[in-house]
């Protein structure tokens, strides 16, 4: 998919950034953190204000409607703000949304020094927020920790940059590599402390997916239940023959659901769609079921993050086409075996080795006694750092 056009943004000078720069926005990013669950569609932000070496005030966006971080921050310190330093994980807003711009807070309250990690891709600010503190008289650096930073925001990042939803590929597996046996079993391959934190990843994506394959084999709710985003989640069901059972279970729990099917199956099964519009499903047609064209439309929606959680089928398909930014997998200590047992993706895969998606900053942990790997698409990142003023 083409990439919003970004206007050419003056490089911000980062040769003054030193260690302690570095460890304020550390802890910049630490605060920023805290808002991963209630803060979309708006990126995560925190700061810190540091006046004479001494941290004199300090913020992180809460929720989507809230005061932002600098302005949480300027709040803290008070007339200590003055001739202070602020840490920044993005650059400030120049533009009215919910709250006023953020620059005209930092400016009014005379702060001398501005270290953010990276720009603000918006179009509403892009590089706006920098020239008016420059403007002002205001010494602006960054570029330290923008790598930190991205991963951080990361949806927000690529939604505004390459226009569509990031996307994360999750699934469960044994040590041998298998997401169920060969009869289709897969209930439990993970354990509790794993399956919660699969919950958690419901809870700061915007949709999650499956295939109708899942839907008749699982009969999945596909729902946020924890209450750390408090509200429902898209789901989001890719169905090319309408196959989706009105009585589905994910129909019984909050949320709106969106059923993509092919143009001239929904033609031919008026009475299958209007079915599923009884029970609260969009029924999209589109030309051709495939990942492109699905986060199109989802693009089109305001969807930032997306996680698609299988079958083995979606998956293939999303690697296929190259449009995925993360995994995210559980691997469980049990051997599952057998030829008819199925893998994480399924249909021919590639070919060739060369032709195989590479992955990298794999990161391991322990969930009770699973290991979770997660891992970027090899290039996504810097791709994303390069379109940003760093």
């Amino acid at each position: 998919m083409s990439s919003p056009v970004v206007a050419p943004r003056e490089k911000a000078q980062v040769g003054q950034v030193n260690r302690e720069d570095e460890r304020h926005l550390g802890t910049a990013l630490r605060l920023a953190a805290r808002g991963r669950y209630r803060v979309a569609p708006n990126p995560r932000v925190g700061a810190v204000l540091v006046r004479a070496g001494a941290v004199v005030g300090s913020g992180y966006h809460h929720q989507v409607g809230g005061a932002h971080a600098e302005v949480e921050a300027l709040a803290a310190a008070g007339e200590q703000a003055r001739g202070a330093t602020l840490y920044c994980t993005l650059e400030p807003c120049a533009h009215h949304g919910r709250t006023p711009p953020c620059v005209d807070a930092v400016i009014a309250a005379g702060v001398a020094r501005v270290v953010a990690c990276h720009g603000d891709p918006d179009p509403r600010t892009a590089g706006r927020g920098f020239a008016a503190l420059r403007a002002a008289g205001i010494e602006v650096e960054v570029g330290a920790l923008a790598a930190e930073a991205a991963r951080l925001n990361f949806g927000f990042l690529v939604s505004r940059l390459l226009n569509r939803p990031a996307v994360t590929l999750k699934w469960a597996m044994s040590l041998d590599g298998k997401i169920a046996t060969a009869s289709g079993e897969s209930r439990w391959i993970s354990s509790p402390a794993s399956r919660r934190w699969s919950l958690q990843l419901r809870e700061e994506h915007d949709a999650i997916l499956v295939g109708v394959g899942t839907i008749l084999a699982d009969d999945p709710l596909l729902d946020r239940r924890l209450g750390l985003a408090g509200r429902p989640n898209l789901r989001i069901v890719l169905d090319r023959r309408l196959r989706t059972p009105a009585g589905a279970r994910l129909f019984s729990s909050p949320g709106p659901v969106l059923i993509f099917t092919e143009a001239e199956v929904a033609g031919d099964s008026a009475p299958a769609a209007g079915a599923l519009a009884e029970r609260g499903a969009e029924v999209v047609a589109l030309p051709a079921v495939e990942p492109t064209a699905v986060l199109a439309s989802l693009a089109a929606r305001g969807v930032q993050t997306l996680l698609v959680e299988g079958g083995s089928a979606i998956h293939a398909s999303f690697a296929a086409a190259g449009c995925f930014d993360r995994t995210a997998v559980c691997c469980a200590p049990l051997l599952v075996g057998g030829d008819g047992a199925r893998g994480p993706l399924g249909g021919a895969g590639f070919g060739a080795l060369a032709q195989s998606p590479r992955l990298e900053n794999l990161v391991s942990r322990r969930r009770g006694a699973d290991l979770i790997l997660t891992a970027e698409r090899s290039g996504c990142l810097p791709e994303l750092l390069s379109k940003l003023a760093v």
